[in-house]
């Protein structure tokens, strides 16, 4: 199909404009006119309770990697500049506004926000003046600051790591993809890459001192983050990893159990919630047959073998083909551990990025 067949949303100036090529798709879509205030009675700005937390309004800052921090992982001025921000926006849930990588080696970028070194006070002073700042800048703009709800996002990027420079992974994985291992120049024979249980439980056990020090400094919730093929999110895929964080899915969602029930342990009162991606596709790659000059081509799935071993939430026999089975006993799973709260994301923007944004 040619890409004008799908034109992006940017393509429409107005609402009436996208309404009338909704109704050449016939797609009932109800789109508002314009956007209501809270005062016209917007239900975004109507409150919401979260296991105890009342929530000031519905809009939601969702948690990102700024990648603007000292080497040291300690937040610079455009960092603080970026939290201000989220305070002057006026959304009462700030989802993770940073992720917070809970060692070193586990940074998509050396400037990512850290525990560098295992210096504790060091991460503390400096997710306290990223806590500080959000808090005045939404004082001065809204008065109003004991229903703003503001969790830290926990990660480690696991196959995506870059600790030490911009444009070199260091992996650290849970299992050899044969296709992802080709993609990121992975050998299918070097086992200094593979994370052993040993290696896990020692990353569990830095989740939870990332979340200790998120408690200490103030935050309301952590996000222990379960997407976009980091680590937490790889292990649920590792169908073909042995030993106790592979195989079954109650092996398979063990990292994350422990995490959450050591961070319940150790931090009573701190909330939890997870980011997730729900499904997975196998990796996708540029459709040369299709290039234009100076512009890539629209992706096509890479070959993949079947059955299909290497994901979470789709189809073993045709990955291409979601299957939300297992997510749904793993949400179950969570909200059985008391986590009330899911951040539905898919996929990997790695090799799968127009699942979640558009792409070339």
């Amino acid at each position: 199909m040619p890409e004008e067949a799908y034109p992006k949303i940017g393509h429409f100036p107005t609402v009436a404009d996208l309404q009338a090529h909704l109704s050449t798709l016939n797609l009932d879509l109800p789109l508002d006119s314009r956007v209501l205030s809270a005062s016209e009675g917007s239900p975004l700005a109507a409150p919401l309770d979260i296991d105890g937390f009342r929530i000031g309004n519905r809009w939601v800052a969702h948690p990102m990697e700024g990648w603007d921090c000292t080497t040291g992982g300690q937040p610079t001025e455009h960092t603080l500049r970026r939290w201000q921000h989220f305070g002057q926006s006026g959304c009462k849930w700030i989802w993770g506004g940073e992720a917070f990588a809970v060692h070193s080696d586990a940074r998509a970028n050396p400037n990512q926000l850290a525990l560098v070194d295992n210096n504790q006070d060091q991460a503390a002073r400096g997710l306290t003046s990223l806590l500080e700042a959000l808090k005045t800048s939404h004082q001065q703009s809204f008065a109003k600051i004991d229903d703003l709800f503001i969790g830290l996002q926990l990660t480690h990027s696991g196959r995506f790591c870059k600790p030490a420079d911009k444009l070199k992974f260091q992996p650290r994985i849970a299992y050899h993809h044969p296709l992802l291992d080709k993609k990121f120049h992975i050998s299918p024979d070097d086992s200094s890459v593979l994370l052993t249980d040993s290696d896990l439980e020692h990353i569990i056990d830095n989740y939870i001192t990332a979340a200790q020090l998120a408690h200490r400094v103030g935050f309301h919730f952590v996000d222990v983050k379960h997407c976009h093929g980091y680590l937490a999110h790889e292990l649920l895929s590792a169908h073909t990893r042995p030993g106790k964080f592979g195989g079954s899915l109650e092996n398979r969602s063990r990292f994350a159990r422990q995490i959450i029930q050591g961070i319940q342990a150790s931090c009573p009162g701190l909330k939890i919630g997870v980011r997730l991606s729900i499904f997975d596709a196998p990796p996708f790659k540029p459709d040369s047959a299709r290039a234009t000059p100076g512009k890539l081509g629209p992706g096509i799935p890479d070959s993949f073998p079947t059955p299909y071993h290497y994901g979470f939430g789709c189809n073993p026999n045709n990955p291409l083909e979601i299957d939300l089975t297992e997510p749904i006993q793993f949400i179950q799973m969570l909200n059985s551990l008391g986590v009330k709260m899911i951040n539905a994301s898919c996929a990997s923007p790695y090799y799968n990025p127009h699942f979640v944004r558009p792409a070339p």
